[in-house]
């Protein structure tokens, strides 16, 4: 099977500053790929890029077999943007229903009415991440953990085939972190395609079968074992998670 998606020769600056230069990148089906670096590294950028909402300088991306520019199924991709948490408005009475409902608008033509089976969807969508309940709750009254399951459901309520998370966790406490991530896994386990920018390789690491290195250039991509046993990991992990253990 040919790559989901592929990165070729990508360069890309904001102004006069060169953010990401000659990325060449491969993403498979049932990936579970990490993309670390430090701040300002462009991790957040190629997400952006990947998904459209940004356009390259130079160089080719292809998501599934297509140029970026003649590919109109978005509904493949499923994204959680970073900071999604704290960008919730604590007065704004959306439901957590609603919230997920978005994530069906890049199937629909307009008008844009949910129907019968948008519903049944949003609910599927709510109980793979162990919501089922809420769907009439503000999403203002959940915790920061269920908040985060609610921006998952929406993520993957059209059914995608690659799910992009950039910065998931930030803002929730470790054992919060860790359901959330053991979730990841789990969808990963049937099937679906992830990729993650994240700091929390040490906790997202037993479930993470590729990694990706991100400092302007792409200085390091292959295998989580691969990783482990790298002179990189100290450099983009730090010494207290230079042991890393799968559970």
């Amino acid at each position: 099977m040919p790559p989901l998606i592929i990165v070729k020769g990508l360069y890309f600056s904001y102004g006069e500053q060169l953010i990401l230069e000659n990325i060449n990148l491969e993403i498979n089906a049932g990936d579970f790929l990490a993309i670390l670096g430090p701040n300002g590294s462009g991790k957040s950028t190629l997400l952006k890029l990947i998904l459209g909402l940004l356009r390259p300088e130079q160089g080719e991306i292809f998501l599934f077999g297509k140029p970026i520019g003649k590919f109109r199924e978005w509904w493949r991709l499923g994204y959680v943007p970073q900071r999604a948490i704290a960008k919730v408005d604590p007065v704004f009475p959306v439901t957590v229903e609603e919230v997920v409902s978005f994530g069906l608008l890049a199937k629909k033509r307009f008008p844009r009415f949910l129907t019968s089976r948008d519903r049944e969807a949003i609910q599927k969508a709510l109980l793979r991440v162990e919501m089922e309940g809420f769907s009439k709750r503000r999403l203002c009254e959940l915790s920061g953990g269920q908040q985060q399951r609610v921006f998952i459901a929406r993520a993957i309520v059209s059914e995608p085939q690659v799910l992009l998370l950039d910065e998931p966790t930030t803002g929730v406490d470790v054992a919060t972190q860790e359901r959330f991530y053991d979730l990841l896994g789990e969808f990963n386990r049937r099937g679906l395609t992830i990729v993650i920018v994240t700091h929390d390789i040490g906790i997202v690491n037993k479930h993470v079968k590729q990694v990706a290195c991100l400092n302007r250039r792409l200085v390091y991509h292959g295998t989580h074992e691969e990783f482990c046993s790298s002179p990189r990991l100290k450099e983009f992990v730090g010494e207290h998670h230079l042991v890393i253990h799968r559970h």
